[in-house]
């Protein structure tokens, strides 16, 4: 017999909606991503790396000719977390929108640039010859497809060659294709929409942000490690470095491959520790991790970008990291997300957000990207 009982149940946004999410929806999704999305975990070691607290900052900026603080940053931009480390200490920590210190947020892209910190480490362990092996080494099922002739390099650069569209609001974009098939969890869906795409020009020829690349580069890390990529996430920086809470991989469905570029989930302190970790050189313990030189090239500009075109502002792309005028290292996701990690000031800015999305942004008249250039330089500014 069927229980008919009234049960509480939680609604969630549909998976398909996500990147078309209303304001509304953008927080309360962002926080249940595991709920809405197969997932598998990145498990915390041990031991946990306490960071350490200094003084609290109040920088102030100004737009607009208006000068603002960090409570008007905050709510001008739609931030849920914020976070801000100088100099190994936390200098400021903020919450809103129903977000926790315990909740994990999702990553969006700024996932392409933490996926991609780990084919530095395959290559330390030689599961990876080097950033130069033919993708199709390490994944001959894309034998016959475009990706034939690309390398490891061209998937790290976004410049495989390969037709894409990242419009978020063309339901029938690309992007929104394999948005789809992984809100639906069609076991091999992304995969195969992948090997379906056309060569446009030459691999290494332009720079084309590409989803679709890292979820291929996190295949070929799987393929070349053995394991999963959220096992060797474990293994090489979650474990080692002392995460405060296990993280998450989405997946393209249940027990399916990890997906390597988008939407996986971390607490906002687990994200400034993964910026610690690059400010450490890859090195853990003494025990180098990451080649030595290996975040000096990936924050080495392999194209030159126009800051006008880019939603964070910045002149060069790297091994999947945005590179900002000031020399930071800038992970960036989808509404918001970024990691921005500034080797030479030794601070770790850590923003988990829920801009809106069109149409819904136009009733905002604000002008996010500028307000986060502005707000990072006054915390550079603020020292001491």
């Amino acid at each position: 017999m069927t229980d008919r009982t009234a049960h509480p149940v939680a609604v969630l946004p549909k998976g398909e909606e996500f990147l078309l999410l209303s304001p509304t929806d953008q927080p309360h999704a962002y926080r249940n991503v595991d709920r809405m999305f197969a997932t598998r975990p990145i498990r915390r070691g041990a031991t946990q790396f306490e960071i350490p607290r200094g003084s609290e900052i109040a920088p102030r900026y100004v737009t607009d000719g208006v000068e603002r603080s960090v409570d008007d940053y905050i709510r001008r931009t739609n931030i849920a977390g914020l976070l801000v480390i100088q100099d190994g200490a936390i200098r400021l920590e903020r919450y809103a929108l129903g977000l926790t210190p315990q909740d994990r947020w999702s990553t969006m892209s700024t996932v392409k640039s933490m996926t991609s910190t780990l084919i530095g480490a395959a290559i330390q362990d030689g599961a990876i010859g080097s950033v130069d092996d033919p993708v199709c080494r390490h994944l001959p099922i894309l034998r016959g497809s475009a990706y034939e002739g690309t390398t490891v390099r061209h998937l790290l650069t976004m410049s495989s060659g390969v037709r894409w569209s990242e419009d978020y609001t063309d339901r029938n974009s690309d992007v929104n294709r394999y948005s789809k098939s992984l809100g639906d969890k069609v076991p091999g869906g992304v995969l195969a929409l992948m090997r379906g795409l056309p060569a446009e020009v030459p691999p290494g020829s332009r720079f084309l942000y590409n989803t679709g690349d890292t979820y291929l580069l996190g295949c070929l890390l799987s393929a070349a490690t053995g394991t999963t990529i959220a096992a060797y996430m474990s293994e090489k920086i979650w474990s080692r470095f002392g995460m405060e809470a296990d993280g998450f991989y989405t997946l393209e469905s249940e027990d399916g491959q990890e997906i390597g570029g988008s939407r996986a989930g971390v607490t906002l302190r687990d994200f400034g520790r993964f910026g610690l970790f690059l400010l450490a050189d890859g090195v853990v313990d003494g025990v180098r991790v990451l080649p030595d030189g290996w975040v000096q090239q990936a924050a080495t500009p392999r194209f030159t970008l126009d800051p006008a075109a880019n939603s964070w502002g910045a002149t060069g792309y790297g091994y999947s990291w945005w590179l900002d005028p000031d020399g930071a290292m800038v992970a960036v996701g989808f509404a918001g997300q970024s990691l921005y990690v500034n080797r030479r000031t030794r601070s770790v800015i850590v923003t988990l957000s829920c801009w809106p999305q069109p149409p819904y942004d136009a009733a905002y008249g604000v002008d996010r990207k500028a307000e986060r250039l502005a707000f990072c330089a006054a915390v550079n500014a603020t020292r001491g």
